[in-house]
């Protein structure tokens, strides 16, 4: 007899953050502006299965991820 376990699981991943504080500095260039970036994109997930896990029981108490 085979069973059927269900689970919602809520994943997360970064949002790259504000950036850097940074500014333009060069010999010649008064004043040269900010230069410190927006922080990327934010990290990926990536979702594995395993074949040898028999009940998903464990995800039952745990269900927020953030990466």
């Amino acid at each position: 007899m085979k069973f059927l376990d269900q689970a919602k699981i809520y994943i997360q991943s970064g949002n790259g953050g504000p950036g850097s504080v940074s500014f333009r500095r060069e010999a010649n260039v008064p004043r040269g502006g900010p230069d410190g970036g927006d922080g990327g994109r934010g990290g990926s997930v990536i979702a594995e299965c395993a074949a040898g896990l028999n009940t998903l029981i464990d995800y039952r108490y745990q269900q927020h991820f953030k990466a």
